[in-house]
C-alpha cells in the first residue's frame, strides 16, 4: 500500500531539487543586481558573499515551512492521499511555470507562484471532494481553504510593491541630496553615519530578526524582545564608530563595505524567506507520509490534521538545499539573462532598450511630467537649483589609452536598493509571511531609479513600459499558478498513473527548454550598447562594419532564397517561419542604428571622419532588410490568401535570379568575412548581370500580360519581387561603392 506514496516521495525530493535549480535562477536577480549593476565588488567575490548569506539563510527558513503545510489550506479537511496529489501537482506546476519565466529572462516571484498553486490544486481537491458529497455544497469550500491566511498573504504580497517602491523612491531622494553624485567628496562625518545607519538596519532585521525561525531564538528571545531600543542604539554607535575608522584609518569605501554586508544580507533573506517556495512542500509531503504511516490506517481515511502542528524543519535538509542553491547560482546561465533585465530597467541614463512603448507607458510619462510641472511651479527657483545640483552627473574623463565600461548606477543607489529591499523582506519573514523577494527587491529599485531621475525623456516611456510588462507578468504568474495547479490536481485524482505522465512532460519540457535557450544564446549575437568610455579606432571601425555587412550578407541570401523556394512550392508554414526570420533581421539592424549615438561618442579623434561612413552603411544595410522584408510580406500574403500560384515560366525566372544573387551575396559575405577588401571592385562588376537579369524578367512579364497573363495578382507579386529584388540590388551596389571608397582612403592614409 505504501509502495505508491514511496514513490511519489522519491518523485517530490527531484522535483524539488529541480525547483531549486529553476527557482534560484529565476531569484538570484533578487540579491546580485545592485553589485553587479554599480560595480563595486568583482563578481567573483560577489558570488562568494553571496553564497555565504545563502547558507546562512537556509538555516533561518524553518519557521517560513508552515506556510506549505497550512497557510493555504486547512490540512484536517484533506486525507492523507489527497494532500499528495496536491503536493505533487504543485511541485510539477512550479517547475514548468518557473522555468518558462526563465528562458524569457523575466523575473516573476516564486512565492506568488508556491502561493496560487498550493490555492488552485486544494480548491481543485475540494471541489472533487465537495461533488461527491450528499451534503456539501460549493459553499463548504471555504472550509477547505484558509481564506483568512490566505487573503492575509495575497494582500501583504500586493501590499508591498506599493510600499517597497514609494520606501525605494523616498529613501534614495533624501539619500542623493545628501550624497550628490560627487559622494566621494563628501565628509567624512555623513559617510559615517550613513554607514551606522545601514549596516545597524541590515543586522538588527537580518540577524536579531532572522534568529527568530531558528530553535535557537527560545533563549535569547526576552534579552531581544525587552531591549530592542538600546540594541539599536549601541549598534549604531558601534557601527558608526567602526565606519569612521574604516573611512578614516583603513581609507575604506564604506559604500562598498554596505554593498557587501547588503548582497550578504539580502542572500540570506531570500534563502529564509524564499528556500519554502523550493523545499516546503516535499517537507510536507514527508511529514505527511511519516504521520501516516505510523497511523496503520489506509490513506483515503487518515486526515492530515497533523500538518497543522508545528514540526521542526530538519537542519541538514535545508543545508543541503543551500547548497544546491549555491551550485546553481554559479553555473545558470538563465538567471545572467533575468538579471540583465532588471538592470537595463534601473540604468542610469540611455542605451539599448529591451522593452517597446505602449499606450499606456506614454499616458504615464505624460501624467508624470504634467505633475513634475505642477510642483516645480509649487518649488522656489532657489531651491529647484540646489536640489537639480544634487542630481548632476560627473563627466567621466579618462586617458586615451583607458579602456572603462560604466556602471549601470552608481554606489549610493546600489547600497539604497539593498538595505530597504533587505529591511522589508526581513519585517515580513519575522511576521512569518511569505512576502515576495522578487517583488521587493525589483519595485525597490524601480523606485530608486524613479528618484534617481535614471528615466528620463528618452528613455521613461522604454523603462515604464518595462515595469508595466514585469508586473504584467507578476498577475499573469498568479492566474496561471492557480489554473494550471487546479487542472493537475484534477487529472491526477481522477488517475494516478497521470503522475509518470507529468513527470515525464516536466523532464520533456526542461530539456526543450534547455535545448532553446542555448541555441537562443548561440545565435544572438553578443552586442551591448552601453554607454562607453572606451575609445574606437579607424581599425575597430571597419572591423565592426565588415562583421555587419558579411553577418546581413548571408542571411539575406538565405532569406531570398527561402522566399523564392517556398513560393514555388506555396510551402505557407515555411514563408511564415521566413517572415519571423525576416523580422529578427530587421529588429538588429535597428538596434544597431539605436546604438550609434554611442558608438560615434567612442570614436578617437582620429576617427571621427569614419562616422559618417558608418552612418551610410548602418543606412544601407537597412534598405536591404527593408527589401527582403517587403519581398517576404507580399509572398506570404499571397499565398497565405489562396492565390494561384506564379507561373512556371515566372518562376523559371525568379529561380535565375536567384542564383545569380546567391553568387553575388556569397561573394560579398566571403569578402567581408576574410577581409579582403581588395575584391571588391570584381564584386562591383557582377551587379551588371544581375540588374539585367531583372529588367528582362520585368519586359517578359509585360509581354506576357499582353498575351496570355490572366492573373492580376500573380502580377502584382511578381512585379512587387522584382522591383524589390532590383532596390535591394541598388542597395548592395551603394554598400560596396561607399566600402571600397573608404577602404581605399584608408589604406591611402595608412600607407603615408
Amino acid at each position: 500500500m505504501g509502495d505508491p506514496y514511496i514513490l511519489m516521495l522519491v518523485a517530490l525530493a527531484a522535483l524539488a531539487i529541480l525547483d531549486l535549480v529553476v527557482g534560484v535562477s529565476n531569484d538570484a536577480v533578487n540579491f546580485l543586481n545592485s553589485a553587479i549593476g554599480s560595480k563595486a565588488i568583482p563578481i567573483k567575490t560577489i558570488m562568494i558573499i553571496a553564497s555565504v548569506g545563502v547558507f546562512f539563510g537556509a538555516a533561518t527558513s524553518s519557521g517560513m515551512m508552515e506556510v506549505a503545510r497550512k497557510g493555504i489550506f486547512n490540512p484536517n479537511m484533506f486525507m492523507f492521499e489527497e494532500i499528495m496529489y496536491i503536493f505533487m501537482a504543485v511541485m510539477i506546476t512550479d517547475i514548468l511555470l518557473l522555468d518558462i519565466f526563465n528562458s524569457l529572462g523575466m523575473p516573476t516571484s516564486t512565492t506568488v507562484s508556491i502561493v496560487f498553486e498550493l490555492l488552485g490544486a486544494a480548491v481543485a481537491v475540494a471541489l472533487i471532494k465537495i461533488s461527491a458529497s450528499d451534503t456539501q455544497t460549493i459553499a463548504d469550500i471555504w472550509s477547505y481553504i484558509n481564506d483568512k491566511k490566505a487573503t492575509e498573504i495575497i494582500l501583504g504580497i500586493v501590499i508591498s510593491v506599493v510600499v517597497a517602491f514609494s520606501v525605494g523612491a523616498i529613501v534614495q531622494y533624501f539619500s542623493r541630496l545628501i550624497y550628490s553624485f560627487n559622494f566621494e567628496k563628501r565628509p567624512v562625518y555623513i559617510n559615517a553615519l550613513f554607514g551606522g545607519f545601514a549596516i545597524t538596519a541590515i543586522t538588527y532585521f537580518i540577524i536579531i530578526k532572522g534568529l527568530k525561525g531558528t530553535q535557537f531564538y527560545g533563549s535569547i528571545k526576552d534579552i531581544i524582545e525587552n531591549n530592542s531600543i538600546g540594541i539599536i542604539a549601541g549598534s549604531f554607535a558601534f557601527w558608526s564608530a567602526l565606519s569612521y575608522f574604516l573611512i578614516k584609518v583603513l581609507k575604506s569605501n564604506i559604500l562598498v563595505v554596505i554593498i557587501a554586508i547588503g548582497t550578504f544580507s539580502l542572500a540570506m533573506a531570500f534563502a529564509g524567506n524564499d528556500l519554502v517556495n523550493f523545499i516546503g512542500v516535499p517537507i510536507a509531503a514527508l511529514n505527511s507520509y511519516d504521520a501516516w504511516e505510523a497511523s496503520g490506517l489506509p490513506a483515503n481515511e487518515f486526515s492530515m490534521g497533523i500538518l497543522a502542528k508545528k514540526v521542526p524543519s530538519n537542519i541538514l535538509l535545508l543545508f543541503v538545499a543551500g547548497a544546491i542553491m549555491v551550485i546553481t547560482l554559479w553555473r545558470s546561465k538563465k538567471a545572467r539573462a533575468v538579471i540583465e533585465t532588471g538592470i537595463n530597467l534601473s540604468r542610469q541614463g540611455d542605451g539599448q532598450e529591451k522593452f517597446k512603448p505602449n499606450n499606456v507607458s506614454r499616458i504615464v510619462v505624460r501624467a508624470a511630467m504634467f505633475t513634475n510641472m505642477g510642483f516645480n511651479y509649487l518649488i522656489p527657483e532657489k531651491t529647484q537649483k540646489f536640489i537639480n545640483s544634487k542630481f548632476e552627473k560627473p563627466v567621466v574623463k579618462l586617458p586615451k589609452d583607458k579602456t572603462y565600461e560604466l556602471p549601470a548606477f552608481d554606489l549610493v543607489r546600489a547600497a539604497v536598493n539593498l538595505i530597504m529591499a533587505s529591511i522589508l523582506i526581513s519585517i515580513a519573514t519575522s511576521m512569518k509571511l511569505p512576502l515576495s523577494t522578487t517583488y521587493v527587491t525589483f519595485m525597490v529599485a524601480m523606485g530608486t531609479s524613479l528618484a534617481d531621475r535614471a528615466w528620463g525623456r528618452e528613455s521613461a516611456v522604454y523603462r515604464v513600459a518595462g515595469v508595466l510588462n514585469v508586473i504584467g507578468g507578476w498577475f499573469l504568474t498568479a492566474i496561471i499558478a492557480f489554473t494550471a495547479a487546479g487542472i493537475v490536481a484534477y487529472l491526477i485524482s481522477w488517475d494516478i498513473v497521470m503522475i509518470p505522465v507529468f513527470l515525464l512532460l516536466v523532464i520533456g519540457m526542461l530539456v526543450r527548454t534547455s535545448l532553446q535557450y542555448s541555441k537562443k544564446e548561440k545565435e544572438k549575437k553578443e552586442q551591448q550598447f552601453v554607454e562607453r568610455a572606451e575609445l574606437i579606432s579607424i581599425n575597430e571601425v571597419i572591423e565592426e562594419s565588415s562583421g555587419h555587412i558579411g553577418n546581413v550578407a548571408t542571411r539575406v541570401n538565405k532569406l531570398y532564397s527561402s522566399v523564392v523556394n517556398d513560393l514555388a512550392n506555396h510551402d505557407l508554414n515555411k514563408l511564415r517561419k521566413t517572415e519571423k526570420h525576416v523580422l529578427k533581421l530587421n529588429e538588429e539592424i535597428e538596434a544597431l542604428k539605436n546604438g550609434m549615438f554611442y558608438f560615434i561618442k567612442s570614436l578617437d579623434d582620429s576617427s571621427v571622419k569614419a562616422s559618417k561612413f558608418y552612418i551610410l552603411i548602418l543606412g544601407y544595410l537597412q534598405d536591404v532588410a527593408q527589401s527582403i522584408s517587403y519581398i517576404s510580406k507580399a509572398t506570404f500574403n499571397h499565398v497565405n490568401n489562396n492565390h494561384k500560384n506564379l507561373k512556371k515560366s515566372q518562376l523559371k525566372d525568379l529561380k535565375a535570379i536567384d542564383n545569380t544573387l546567391t553568387d553575388l551575396l556569397q561573394n560579398i559575405s566571403d569578402t567581408f568575412e576574410t577581409k579582403s577588401f581588395d575584391n571588391l571592385i570584381n564584386i562591383l562588376d557582377e551587379k551588371k548581370e544581375l540588374l539585367n537579369d531583372v529588367s528582362k524578367s520585368i519586359e517578359r512579364q509585360v509581354d506576357r500580360i499582353r498575351t496570355d497573363e490572366t492573373s492580376a495578382k500573380n502580377t502584382t507579386l511578381y512585379f512587387s519581387i522584382l522591383l524589390e529584388t532590383q532596390d535591394l540590388v541598388s542597395g548592395l551596389i551603394s554598400l560596396l561603392d561607399s566600402y571600397n571608397e573608404f577602404y581605399i582612403s584608408t589604406k591611402s592614409v595608412n600607407a603615408i
